[in-house]
């Protein structure tokens, strides 16, 4: 006798109260919950040859709707269709239903796709107005900016896209090259609240030679309110015709560079400038971490 059995003294006598309870209808759970008899291998001996009652006895809940998927296949619904309807996977309706003919196509592939299209382009529109939505709320949390707040971004702006003097290579001098009309348009305006002159300003044009460097150039000059003396000759890139370029049609102009001259001085403040930047923004950190 296991130890569990010796728990019941009178097995026979548990039986026989677990197999009346059974026939009068009761469940698994609820004879156990009679009986105090918390061991399946116990409650399975005392119910050895006792059938369960018919209320207890789960039905087959997918034959009424794998009935339904068969009717809807014979009607001459789609896989999809017949998911948007019976809420259940394809891949159970496809073993429901794949002994039953495929439904004839009731659009040609022409008009198929036609459909399809148009679902696609009502997306991208939807995806656009969404995108220009949040421009226009995140450029107006910006608001106006104080002249600080222009020359820590500017001093920025720099640091991440103009040239830098280099240990193997001193070269102090301010030059700015972007392909972005605001970049370029941020960055005079800082160079202006520097008090950078016009006149000391000097503009290069750098473009693929296939590109339209005459309309590009002109794009430029109008963008930077400057003389035409004050830019030099446009820098034509070549390449070869198995060039793949990525960056053609009407929006493509090209990189200007924007040069500073005798800016030796205006350098080693923006060096020292973004210095101080990296600085503040450390300690800054020190004691979020506190």
């Amino acid at each position: 006798m296991t130890e569990t059995t010796r728990k019941y003294a009178d097995f026979e006598g548990l039986r026989e109260r677990a197999v009346a309870l059974r026939r009068e209808g009761m469940s698994r759970r609820q004879i156990r919950d009679r009986l105090h008899v918390d061991n399946n291998d116990l409650l399975n001996r005392l119910l050895d040859g006792e059938p369960a009652p018919e209320w207890t006895k789960r039905p087959r809940a997918k034959d009424d709707v794998r009935a339904r998927a068969r009717e809807l296949r014979l009607q001459g619904m789609t896989y999809d269709q017949i998911q948007v309807e019976l809420g259940c996977s394809k891949g159970s309706i496809s073993l429901w239903v794949r002994d039953l003919p495929k439904p004839e196509r009731r659009r040609t592939r022409e008009e198929s796709s036609a459909i399809g299209r148009r679902g696609w382009e009502a997306t991208l529109q939807r995806r656009e107005a969404e995108r220009r939505a949040a421009r226009r709320s995140a450029a107006d949390e910006v608001g106006a900016m104080t002249g600080r707040e222009l020359f820590l971004l500017g001093v920025g702006l720099y640091w991440a896209e103009g040239s830098k003097s280099k240990p193997y290579r001193t070269q102090e001098r301010v030059t700015f090259v972007n392909s972005d009309p605001g970049m370029i348009t941020v960055f005079l305006t800082w160079l202006r609240l520097l008090g950078v002159a016009q006149e000391h300003l000097r503009f290069h044009v750098h473009i693929h030679e296939s590109a339209d460097v005459a309309a590009a150039e002109r794009y430029w000059l109008s963008l930077t309110g400057a003389t035409p003396s004050a830019f030099g000759k446009t820098s034509l890139k070549k390449h070869s015709p198995r060039t793949n370029r990525k960056n053609v049609g009407d929006g493509y102009r090209g990189c200007l560079a924007v040069r500073v001259l005798k800016s030796a001085e205006l350098y080693r403040r923006i060096e020292g400038a973004w210095c101080g930047i990296v600085g503040a923004a450390k300690q800054a950190d020190q004691e979020n971490r506190t």
